[in-house]
C-alpha cells in the first residue's frame, strides 16, 4: 500500500522555515521530517503545485526544494508516481538490524554495531565445554530454563554483586534481546494496550519488542550529562506505565552509570505507582577505570526483572543472555520462552560457565583493550572535530557525539557511508522522534580502525559543512545541495 502525506500536513510539519533563500529552509525543513520519522521513508510527498498552494510559495522554491532532497538522498522521483521520501544510503541498518556492511562495503569501516571484538579466551573456553559435552549427550538436550551450571554461574555472579540469587531465579536465553522478547510477551502479551516506559535515547530493538508485543510506549528523556529523575516520576505518574524498561549501567547510547542513590530514589518511586523495573545489564561488565560498580539494580528494587549477556562483556558470537527475575515470576517467564526457542545450544552455554568461572582474568586484558580504544577515539574526535560535543564515559563502548547544528546526525551518517564508514545517527535511537543532532560513535574496533574511522568521520563532517552556506542565518539547520 502506497503511503502519501497531504500538503497542509506538510505545512503545519514544516512551520516557519528560513527563508534566506526559500528553497533551502524548506529543504532543510524536509530533511529534519525525514530524520525524525515524522515523514517515514517511503512516504509520497504533496505534488509541487499541491505544496505550493499550501505553503504561500512560488513554484519554483518547491522545485528546487524537491530537487535538493533529490540530490542529497532524501527523495526520489518516480516516473508517474510522485516524489518519495527515502533515508541515504537506505534503511537496511536501522535498529542494528544489519550487523555487516552491504555488498560493495568491503572496505567500510563499520561501527553502526557496538559489539566488541572476542577476547583470546573464548577460543579456550570452547575447548574446554568440548570436553564437557559428551556428559549431556545421553539426554534431549533441551534446558529452557537454561544448563545447571550455567544457572549457578550466573546466580554466583549477582551473589558477588552483593544481590543474593537463586539458581533457580535465572532463566538463560540467546542473548539479551531474546530476554527482552521473552519479558515482553510475559507481561504484555495477553494484549489490552498497556504501557512501558522505556529512555530515549535507548536501544531501539528493545523498544520495537514491546511495542510488538503489544505495549504502548511512552519515553522518558535522558539527557546527554545524566537522568532527570523528577522529570522520569512525573512520567511515571501521568502515563501509568504497566513497567519501565531501564539501562542503568553505562547506558546506550550515553554511556552513563546511575549511582547507588539514584536507584535507590527510582526504584521507590517505581514501586510507589506498581510499576515492574525492567533492567538491561548488558553493560555492566563494562567498568574500563577499575571503579566499583553500584549494587544491581534489583537490590534496590526486589520486584525487578534483570536482562543480562556476555555479548558485550565477551563476544557477541557467543549469544547466551539471561533473565532474572523473582520466583514467582519464573514459571510465566518460561511459558512465554517455550513459544519463541526452546533454549540455547549446549555448548555454547558450558563455554559461558567456563568464562565466567574466571571472569576477572578474561575482562582484565579485555577492559585495557576497550579503556585504549575509547581514549584513542576520544583523543581523535576531540583533534579533528573540536566542535562535536562528547562526554568520556567510565564504561560501554560508545561515545555519543552531539553535533553543532540540528538536523547534521542522518546527514554525517549518511555521507560517512560515502567515505566508508557505517554510523548509526541519533534518530536511530529515539522513541518518539528527535535527536538528529546526534551521532552514536562505538570504540570497538582496533586503534588503527579507529583513527581511520575519525579521518572518514571527519571528511564526512567537512562535505556536509560545506554544503551550508551562511550558517549563520540558517538556524542550524542542514543544508544538502
Amino acid at each position: 500500500m502506497t503511503r502519501s502525506i497531504g500538503a497542509r500536513r506538510v505545512a503545519t510539519l514544516v512551520g516557519d522555515f528560513d527563508r534566506s533563500p526559500a528553497y533551502a529552509g524548506l529543504a532543510d525543513a524536509l530533511v529534519l521530517l525525514i530524520g525524525d520519522g515524522r515523514l517515514p521513508a517511503e512516504t509520497r510527498l504533496p505534488s509541487e503545485r499541491e505544496l505550493t498552494e499550501a505553503l504561500g510559495v512560488s513554484r519554483t522554491t518547491v522545485t528546487r526544494a524537491y530537487a535538493t532532497l533529490r540530490d542529497g538522498g532524501y527523495a526520489e522521483a518516480r516516473q508517474g508516481a510522485g516524489t518519495f521520501t527515502r533515508v541515504p544510503g537506505g534503511t537496511t541498518r536501522a535498529h542494528d538490524r544489519a550487523l555487516l556492511p552491504r555488498a560493495g562495503d568491503a572496505e567500510a569501516i563499520d561501527l553502526n554495531c557496538a559489539a566488541p571484538l572476542a577476547p583470546p579466551a573464548i577460543a579456550g573456553a570452547y575447548a574446554d565445554a568440548l570436553t564437557r559435552l559428551p556428559a549431556y549427550l545421553g539426554g534431549h538436550g533441551y534446558f529452557p530454563a537454561g544448563v545447571p551450571e550455567l544457572q549457578a554461574a550466573i546466580a554466583a555472579s549477582y551473589d558477588a554483586r552483593g544481590l543474593p540469587t537463586d539458581p533457580e531465579q535465572v532463566m538463560v536465553t540467546p542473548g539479551a534481546l531474546a530476554a527482552v522478547s521473552v519479558v515482553a510477551a510475559a507481561l504484555f502479551g495477553r494484549g489490552g494496550g498497556e504501557r512501558v516506559l522505556v529512555e530515549t535515547p535507548g536501544y531501539p530493538n528493545a523498544t520495537e519488542r514491546f511495542r510488538l508485543a503489544g505495549a504502548r510506549v511512552a519515553a522518558s528523556v535522558v539527557d546527554p550529562d545524566g537522568w532527570d529523575l523528577e522529570a522520569t516520576a512525573a512520567t511515571v505518574r501521568q502515563v501509568a506505565p504497566r513497567a519501565a524498561y531501564l539501562i542503568p549501567d553505562f547506558h546506550n547510547p550515553t554511556g552513563l552509570l546511575m549511582d547507588d542513590d539514584q536507584r535507590e530514589r527510582l526504584a521507590a518511586d517505581l514501586h510507589r505507582h506498581r510499576v515492574t523495573a525492567v533492567v538491561d545489564e548488558s553493560h555492566a561488565m563494562l567498568a574500563l577505570e577499575g571503579q566499583p560498580m553500584p549494587r544491581p539494580m534489583a537490590a534496590h528494587a526486589p520486584g525487578a526483572i534483570t536482562v543480562g549477556s556476555l555479548s558485550k562483556g565477551f563476544w557477541g558470537g557467543l549469544r547466551v543472555g539471561w533473565v532474572r527475575a523473582p520466583h514467582d515470576l519464573l514459571e510465566r517467564l518460561v511459558e512465554a520462552r517455550v513459544t519463541l526457542d526452546l533454549g540455547v545450544p549446549v555448548v555454547e552455554q558450558l563455554a559461558a560457565a567456563s568464562l565466567l568461572a574466571d571472569a576477572d582474568a578474561v575482562l582484565r586484558s579485555h577492559r585495557e583493550q576497550l579503556r585504549a580504544q575509547r581514549d584513542a577515539l576520544a583523543a581523535g574526535l576531540a583533534r579533528a572535530l573540536p566542535s562535536w560535543r562528547f562526554r568520556l564515559p567510565a564504561g560501554g563502548l560508545a561515545l555519543w557525539c552531539e553535533l553543532p547544528h540540528r538536523g547534521a546526525g542522518v546527514a554525517v551518517a549518511a555521507e560517512a557511508e560515502r567515505h566508508g564508514l557505517i554510523v548509526a545517527p541519533g534518530p536511530v535511537f529515539a522513541a518518539e522522534g528527535g535527536l538528529d543532532r546526534f551521532v552514536r560513535v562505538p570504540y570497538t574496533r582496533r586503534v588503527e580502525e579507529l583513527e581511520v574511522a575519525v579521518d572518514r568521520l571527519a571528511a564526512a563532517w567537512t562535505a556536509v559543512e560545506d554544503r551550508r552556506p551562511q550558517r549563520s542565518r540558517t538556524g542550524g539547520r542542514v543544508m544538502v545541495a
